[in-house]
């Protein structure tokens, strides 16, 4: 029932109460008189009546009160607790409310705003456990590249590196670790800006087949430098053009190489990168030969942070993010991407972008 109905009622309960207390004391007494005429006059008659109607109401009153205190005054005052519990931070004290009237609809209004702060709260715990996280792998994972660097500089202030060849050794190995601290830092940028959605996209029309094999062309001779053979196939049969900001698609085809690169266990590594046709798609794989990944790790080898084998993070670096990075970046293609792996044989990432119609 709704408040004001209630308040009408209540209303209606304090006026008729005591008049039909009063009209019925009065019939009885008058009823009861020999002569048939009314008895209000006499003193006695007149203060019984008096006495009854001012007890019924009284009794009225006192009941209208303890309702208002149920009704109204109590679940205003759960509405205050609930408050001050909110203000003092514990966000999980529930405001019971099954009333359906005005003061209900408040408690439930009320209750829908403590879920929303409560799921803010904790997406806001989630977000700075996720920043702290990035940022612990990152300054651990940078030790590694700047403690060699340090090094092999120091070598070259204390001449060690005596001979040309030495010292040209020296400095490819600090111009190494240097690029491998700049994709780190790339990575902690981009994580930023897929945080904010502000990655900007340069979209453009791609002979996706052409410029696959350039990339592969690319990156052979530094693959073969770490005793990796790089293969590249195709069996599409015509020239197909996807839509697509060629450096973000470069980015996701690098993180996926330099995780293959970092697993690879065999003496000799093996990368095949294949395109084939999926007629309104075409899909990229990228396969090799490393250790593989435990079936219960694959689904979540996309998360943030996630790494397959934490008792490796000091050997295989990497921030935790860059497979993450990679479906966002294909999800925002509109394509899509998962894995495939057998343990001890390797793992295949599968890349499926749509076709561009005219």
């Amino acid at each position: 029932m709704r408040l004001r109905a209630r308040l009408f009622r209540a209303f209606l309960f304090i006026i008729l109460v005591p008049s039909v207390a009063v009209w019925v004391t009065s019939y009885l007494l008058g009823k009861g008189s020999p002569d048939g005429e009314a008895v209000l006059s006499r003193g006695t008659d007149f203060w019984m009546v008096t006495m009854v109607a001012l007890f019924v109401l009284i009794a009225t009153v006192g009941l209208v009160i303890l309702w208002i205190n149920k009704s109204v005054l109590r679940p205003i005052r759960e509405l205050q607790k609930a408050t001050h519990e909110i203000g003092n931070g514990n966000l999980d004290y529930e405001l019971e409310q099954v009333r359906d009237d005005e003061i209900g609809d408040l408690c439930d209004d009320f209750e829908t705003m403590r879920r929303k702060l409560q799921q803010s709260e904790q997406e806001r715990r989630a977000a700075d456990n996720e920043v702290r996280t990035v940022i612990s792998n990152i300054s651990h994972d940078l030790r590694t590249p700047v403690t060699a660097v340090k090094g092999y500089a120091q070598g070259i202030m204390d001449g060690i590196a005596s001979s040309p060849e030495k010292l040209d050794k020296y400095v490819r190995t600090i111009y190494n670790k240097a690029s491998d601290m700049e994709k780190l830092v790339d990575e902690l940028s981009l994580f930023s800006k897929i945080d904010t959605n502000k990655i900007v996209y340069h979209f453009e029309k791609v002979d996706i087949e052409n410029w696959l094999r350039e990339y592969a062309e690319n990156i052979r001779l530094d693959l073969e430098s770490g005793n990796i053979d790089l293969n590249f196939s195709s069996t599409l049969t015509a020239p197909v053009t996807v839509i697509a900001d060629k450096e973000h698609i470069k980015r996701v085809l690098d993180n996926i190489i330099t995780n293959s690169v970092k697993y690879i266990d065999k003496s000799r590594g093996i990368i095949d990168i294949r395109i084939r046709d999926a007629e309104e798609t075409v899909q990229l794989e990228v396969e090799d030969n490393g250790c593989g990944i435990p079936r219960q790790d694959l689904p979540f080898i996309f998360d943030r942070f996630y790494r397959t084998d934490t008792s490796r993070r000091s050997t295989t670096g990497g921030s935790g993010i860059g497979l993450s990075i990679a479906r966002k970046i294909v999800d925002d293609h509109g394509g899509r991407i998962w894995a495939t792996s057998t343990e001890g044989v390797g793992t295949i990432m599968h890349i499926v972008l749509r076709k561009y119609r005219e």
